[in-house]
């Protein structure tokens, strides 16, 4: 596998960034009809953000990567997005297990419409885990940025509350679903949604490098 060691990975957050970029982030594509291409933005705009605040040192553009890709190992954080379909092959999910079980890290975000079909999928991937939520006071909430009462709201759908579920592997968060939530959405280029503020995409942002710092460094 590709991913960063991890005492490279401290010393870069340390020290400051490498002076050439030295990995990216991807954006998962799968088959299923879904929209995983959504949030065309998002991505590029929390890299810039975590190179900025967090001294990461991505790559400024992310890649799509396929779940059944081989490709796929090449990515310390990789994310998956949309509405609607989900569907992973036995191969796929084989592959997508490997590469969580060896280092990888998964966030999935909710688009409104996507739960049904990720929890039935991931339950492929992994048939012995249940999604948890996590709590306030997990440490994913509280890296260069505090959220005291856990998972931001950024879009309102159905007037349900936030949260974040994690599928947790031998001790170790492998996978972050963020649900009722929308953070992806707040990634994206201020004035892509009409109800958008400041506050809420900066909410987001510091969110999203939370999740980067505490995946580079757990």
């Amino acid at each position: 596998m590709k991913f960063v060691p991890a005492i490279a990975v401290f010393c870069l957050l340390i020290f400051g960034s490498f002076s050439d970029p030295t990995y990216k982030m991807a954006k998962v594509k799968y088959n299923g009809g879904g929209d995983w291409y959504g949030d065309r933005t998002a991505l590029p705009n929390l890299i810039a953000f975590c190179n900025e605040n967090i001294k990461t040192n991505f790559q400024a553009e992310d890649d799509v990567v396929e779940v059944g890709s081989a490709e796929i190992f090449n990515y310390p954080f990789i994310f998956l997005t949309g509405h609607g379909n989900v569907i992973f092959s036995e191969q796929e999910a084989k592959n997508l297990r490997k590469y969580l079980t060896g280092g990888g890290f998964l966030h999935i975000d909710d688009n409104y419409g996507l739960d049904v079909f990720i929890r039935r999928e991931m339950k492929k991937v992994f048939p012995e885990l249940e999604f948890v939520e996590l709590p306030p006071n997990h440490p994913i909430f509280h890296q260069k940025f505090d959220f005291p009462n856990g998972l931001p709201k950024i879009h309102e759908h159905d007037g349900k509350r936030a949260q974040g579920f994690g599928l947790i592997y031998k001790g170790r968060l492998v996978c972050f679903y963020t649900y009722e939530c929308d953070l992806g959405n707040g990634w994206e280029d201020f004035g892509t949604y009409p109800n958008d503020t400041q506050e809420s995409r900066m909410k987001a942002l510091k969110m999203g490098a939370n999740l980067v710092q505490y995946v580079l460094t757990q």
